[in-house]
């Protein structure tokens, strides 16, 4: 029997075991008492499965969608105020332990957390595996976590409502489609703006030979679709996209943020919840104070999501961005918003003599966080302020530490709940130089 502590950083609740171990439990929630049957020992730890809830937690809740609970809801069982009050606590743990600040200054420095206007609902995109059924069919879904075992949906709430149920209006399209003939598709995104109406389906296939004008009939009567594409990229991690084919539409779809105009082709990445993206957006703009006249870096840039307000606000933007469509994206997102951006498409790393001459720096990087060769030379450049966009507390940790042994102090972190009903967190943090 065990009592269950607190949320992992991860899907699982933590317990301890007789021994001292950790314990991993799926399924279980802070303040419940559970069996559990162990699926892994190790020395240090052990994973588990709820058998039994002897005790349900006042925290326990029903889901909404049981059968996304081990894919992309997996605190969907836990009410809305512990998974903010978990998500604050997993930050500053991180500062913690991994950036070893002192326990009281972590907690004074992390703000409290900004929930979701919308727990559920709230995902402008939804991504999806396709694969066969149990009786070989086409068909859309998710995967387990940790896992490429499917999971076949209808339905997934956490989507905006006009794409809340487009798994299965997608899946029957799509089967009707192909027909006997498979057409290669193994992803689907559908982005849909309820600002703008605009609703994009982008179908993942390897280069091959495609029916254009049926799939452009399908899916417009399936979902509304205002723009269809075609990804041609081989399956795979790294799936590497080889051009981007317009099917129908404009081939680009269009969202309203923080009063900016925004176009984004596939694949290109842009936040999934536009209501919490605007409070991201309003913290760096608070950070940093844009003025006429000062210089700032955007590194990780993506479509221009900060360099726009930014520059709206008079700054002279540079933007550095890897990916090429996100960086034809940002150049057009500008002109269509009346500001000039000077956009670079290029790597972090190659692009460090940017870096040179800024009052202040912004980054955004992937979860791995930010390279150590790029953190010291962003240190090196010396700007007054550095405002830090992370997805994973983790990595934050260790690069607060990182900048705190060459010279810049952290001055506050705000955690912004951006994935109700999952254990993820953005936090947007300060630092300045000492």
């Amino acid at each position: 029997m065990l009592r269950i502590e607190r949320m992992s950083y991860g899907p699982d609740a933590i317990a301890h075991a007789e021994d001292g171990r950790v314990v991993f439990v799926a399924g279980a929630v802070p303040g419940d008492v559970v069996c559990a049957q162990a699926t892994e020992e190790r020395k240090g730890y052990i994973k588990a499965n709820v058998a039994e809830v002897v005790e349900p937690s006042p925290n326990r809740v029903i889901p909404k969608d049981p059968a996304l609970l081990g894919s992309v809801e997996p605190w969907s069982i836990l009410s809305y105020e512990a998974q903010l009050a978990a998500k604050r606590t997993n930050v500053i743990d991180a500062l913690s332990r991994t950036g070893k600040l002192p326990k009281a200054e972590a907690e004074s420095l992390v703000q409290d957390i900004i929930s979701s206007k919308h727990e559920w609902g709230y995902r402008n995109k939804l991504e999806m595996a396709a694969f066969a059924d149990a009786q070989g069919r086409f068909t859309l879904g998710f995967t387990e976590q940790g896992t490429d075992d499917p999971i076949s949906v209808k339905e997934c709430s956490l989507g905006v409502r006009t794409i809340a149920k487009a798994p299965g209006k997608l899946t029957g399209a799509i089967r009707y489609m192909q027909g006997s003939q498979d057409l290669g598709i193994y992803r689907v995104g559908v982005r849909s703006s309820l600002r703008t109406k605009s609703l994009e389906v982008a179908l993942w296939t390897p280069p091959s030979s495609f029916p254009r004008d049926f799939a452009q009939k399908m899916l417009k009567e399936a979902v509304g679709a205002t723009s269809v594409v075609r990804v041609l990229a081989k399956p795979g991690s790294k799936r590497q996209v080889k051009r981007v084919e317009v099917i129908a539409g404009s081939g680009v779809w269009t969202e309203e943020l923080a009063g900016f105009q925004f176009a984004v082709s596939a694949p290109a990445f842009f936040q999934v919840n536009t209501r919490q993206a605007e409070v991201l957006i309003q913290f760096v703009m608070d950070a940093i104070q844009p003025a006429e006249g000062m210089r700032v870096v955007d590194l990780f840039s993506g479509v221009g999501t900060f360099s726009i307000p930014l520059a709206a606000y008079g700054a002279d933007v540079t933007a550095v961005e890897l990916s090429g469509p996100a960086v034809r994206d940002l150049r057009r997102n500008a002109e269509a918003n009346g500001v000039w951006v000077d956009a670079i498409c290029d790597d972090a790393k190659r692009a460090l003599g940017e870096l040179e001459g800024a009052d202040a720096i912004v980054v955004d990087p992937p979860r791995a966080g930010l390279d150590a060769e790029v953190l010291t030379a962003i240190c090196e450049s010396h700007p007054k302020r550095v405002v830090y966009v992370s997805c994973d507390p983790q990595t934050l940790a260790r690069d607060v530490a990182r900048f705190s042994q060459q010279g810049y102090a952290l001055l506050s972190a705000a955690p912004v709940d951006m994935f109700p009903q999952t254990y993820h967190v953005e936090c947007v943090s300060v630092f300045e130089a000492l």
